[in-house]
């Protein structure tokens, strides 16, 4: 497999993940948990919706948990520049015959809502209603004081296809990725911001969610909403680590949600601003790129996901066994 050149020509901007859409079953355990537990803002609450965002963030919303019998992803938002780059990316998604619809969401002035070729509902605004920042704002720094939303993961079931989409239509870039015994990419880590990704994509049963990930300023700020998530009753919500990732140097934690939705709050990765910067490879063997050290990850870090509405799952075009933390075979 080659690795495909970055597309810098493509006729839109989009700049960085911006949100995610979840349907939860009980708003109420949602907010005390992302509210009163990790110390997000809650922006704002309609009559099923409650609308969240960082504490130095000045756009409407990166969470938006709207109540419902099932728990599942209705989206994926992205931020482009400006409103021609909607325009172009509605041209752009009709050329490939691929769905694009207008939508509206509270919250955003215009919202494009488009799925990629094996599903994934992702939607793209260019303005969000603006709030204050609570950068400076200290008194509100509580939980794990989480400052931006980061990152997206998806399982997808053939990584090379999704990539391949990713890199080449959506202009986005490869930072790190592993590659399996035969050369297929089995995972990819893509950016739009600047730092080592904006989208994720891990090879598995899917297309599902496996994680969002959420900026905090300090290993401090982790260790310290264990502690909170212990004394306040949530202990089985913690799935994997504090740890150190091999891929993206950054300092993790795994939890998950009332509803079993997966949030990675981290901390300590680099940099991929230049245009000439050259992807880093890992060998699907090395544990060190799952874990450069820490507790293995359990079975449900690599079975769980969350289901996109709508979507149909399917298993894995690509058969193989990576080692991970602890050496152990996982299937």
């Amino acid at each position: 497999m080659a690795l495909k050149p970055h597309n810098f020509n493509l006729p839109f901007n989009i700049q960085r993940c911006s949100h995610v859409h979840c349907t939860v079953k009980d708003l109420a355990a949602s907010r005390r948990f992302y509210v009163d537990i990790m110390g997000f803002i809650e922006t704002e609450r309609t009559k099923d919706t409650i609308y969240l965002r960082g504490l130095e963030e000045k756009n409407h919303h990166c969470y938006v948990l709207q109540q419902g019998e099932k728990a599942e992803v209705l989206a994926l938002g992205f931020k482009v520049g400006f409103d021609k780059d909607l325009e172009a990316l509605e041209r752009h998604f009709k050329d490939l015959n691929l769905p694009a619809k207008w939508v509206k969401r509270h919250g955003e002035e215009r919202t494009l809502a488009v799925s990629t070729p094996l599903g994934l509902p992702l939607e793209f605004h260019a303005k969000q209603t603006r709030v204050p920042t609570f950068m400076r704002d200290y008194i509100h720094y509580k939980g794990l004081a989480p400052l931006r939303f980061d990152h997206i993961n998806c399982f997808t079931p053939n990584c090379q296809t999704t990539y391949e989409f990713m890199i080449e239509q959506l202009g986005f870039r490869l930072t790190e990725y592993t590659l399996t015994e035969k050369g297929e990419m089995w995972a990819a880590w893509t950016h739009r911001k600047g730092n080592v990704h904006d989208m994720a994509l891990t090879n598995g049963r899917g297309p599902r969610l496996h994680h969002t990930g959420i900026w905090t300023a300090s290993i401090n700020n982790i260790i310290h909403l264990l502690d909170v998530m212990a004394s306040e009753g949530y202990v089985k919500n913690i799935e994997r680590g504090p740890g150190r990732h091999g891929i993206s140097n950054a300092f993790f934690l795994y939890i998950l949600d009332p509803d079993g939705h997966r949030l990675e709050p981290f901390t300590c990765d680099y940099l991929t601003i230049d245009t000439d910067w050259e992807p880093l490879n890992w060998d699907l063997r090395d544990p060190r790129r799952q874990t450069l050290w820490g507790a293995p990850a359990p079975k449900s870090w690599f079975e769980h996901g969350s289901t996109f509405r709508g979507v149909e799952v399917r298993d894995s075009d690509i058969d193989s066994n990576p080692i991970v933390a602890g050496y152990e075979d996982v299937a």
